[in-house]
């Protein structure tokens, strides 16, 4: 029987950044879910606050050296890739000049998000998926952790949703308390157009806030988590709208690996009948 593929993306992992809910989440469950059987990969952004050799970090030559275009600009793809030994686990990193080297992570010195936030984003996590299909590898599940991953399953759904890698996929996202104040650039939805999305498509974020970002992964997710036990105003009941998607209610990860296994079983399932 074939070991259920699980991709797990996340905007921070524990150790290569500090300690949060989200990052030791993302640090805590691939490993559980690994040894419950499953097949993972791990993804996260090569921040430029990130040690490479502390980490002992190492660019991946063979998937990497690929463009990717973001607002008509060509932005080139590096792949790095680290181990963390206690957990027998690969972290691959997505990285770029423009975009990740930095000496922060979101926000500059005084507190405010970066600009270029959006781009980020895209880059991201078009970098994620197109380094996927490099890998050959075609995953059941993708797990999307933070509201930086918020675009990934508007990509698996509406951009990538042909290419045989994704066409099976299901999407889960999971909702935090990682809110922020304001918006991204307004020109996002602009940026999204480029790359051929339709207007009922991303109408959600002509406004880019936390709450509308959180809207669209919602709207092409097959299951929502929810990562807090406290989630910010709105977020709570947009989940409680979404009627026809399966939804984790809070649950320690750290006691609950088997609950989220058994969720991701599901949804899979689920997807086999609809395809039978």
């Amino acid at each position: 029987m074939k070991k259920t593929r699980v991709l797990y993306v996340s905007q921070e992992i524990t150790p290569f950044l500090p300690k949060s809910e989200l990052s030791e989440v993302s640090r805590n469950l691939p490993q559980g879910i690994h040894e419950k059987g499953k097949e993972i990969r791990v993804f996260m952004p090569k921040y430029g606050s990130i040690n490479e050799r502390r980490h002992q970090l190492h660019e991946v030559i063979r998937l990497s050296g690929m463009n990717l275009v973001v607002d008509d600009t060509d932005h080139p793809l590096i792949i790095k890739v680290a181990s963390i030994p206690t957990a027998r686990m690969q972290v691959y990193f997505i990285d770029n000049e423009d975009f990740f080297q930095r000496k922060a992570v979101l926000e500059d010195k005084s507190g405010n998000f970066f600009e270029d936030n959006d781009e980020r984003s895209i880059f991201f996590c078009r970098g994620v998926l197109e380094t996927v299909r490099k890998l050959g590898w075609a995953p059941d599940i993708i797990h999307c952790h933070g509201w930086f991953t918020s675009l990934l399953p508007l990509y698996v759904k509406k951009f990538y949703n042909d290419d045989p890698h994704f066409a099976d996929s299901k999407v889960v996202f999971s909702a935090y308390e990682d809110d922020f104040e304001g918006s991204l650039d307004k020109n996002l939805i602009k940026k999204l157009k480029f790359d051929g999305f339709r207007d009922e498509d991303i109408a959600d974020v002509k406004d880019p806030n936390f709450l509308n970002l959180s809207n669209l992964a919602f709207k092409f997710s097959d299951g929502i988590v929810e990562g807090s036990e406290e989630l910010p105003d709105g977020i709570k009941s947009s989940i409680e709208n979404l009627k026809d998607t399966p939804t984790l209610k809070y649950c320690e990860p750290s006691s609950c690996v088997k609950t989220y296994s058994e969720f991701y079983d599901k949804i899979v399932e689920e997807n086999s009948v609809l395809v039978e």
